[in-house]
């Protein structure tokens, strides 16, 4: 697992933005957001794991197949870049673990009773409404 994240993190292309957000005057003048990209063809991964990251990454893959990550809550380019890196980690890790599959759930013989007696009852009471006859 941690083999795909730093083949990711080695494959990963930075820039930097400008941002808004704290900062002062100092966001004016140091773009200190940045902008991760990361091609998810080249890191290889088998066909489910590489499935349920394009469904993770959501509105974050572009049609070129890059995941664009952005941080820009810091005031410094390291502290942002750290973020968006693990942001990254986070990401590639979620897509790892395989959901569990859910189990049908059974209702036992009694449980189909009382439905259908429940059901039964509904309709004698819905059956009774409407126009009154003489």
């Amino acid at each position: 697992m941690n083999d795909i994240v730093e083949r990711a993190q080695a494959i990963a292309e930075e820039s930097f933005i400008a941002a808004s957000g704290p900062g002062g005057q100092n966001v004016n003048k140091v773009a200190t957001a940045v902008q991760l990209r990361v091609n998810i063809y080249r890191l290889g991964l088998s066909p489910p794991v590489f499935n349920r990251l394009k469904a993770l990454a959501g509105t974050r893959l572009n049609a070129k197949g890059e995941i664009v990550l952005t941080a820009r809550t810091h005031r410094t380019q390291e502290a942002n870049r750290a973020e968006a890196r693990e942001r990254l980690a986070e990401l590639l890790e979620k897509a790892q673990h395989e959901p569990k599959k859910r189990a049908k759930s059974r209702v036992n013989r009694l449980g189909k009773v009382k439905r259908l007696k429940a059901k039964k009852a509904r309709g004698e009471v819905k059956a009774k409404r409407g126009p009154v006859r003489l």
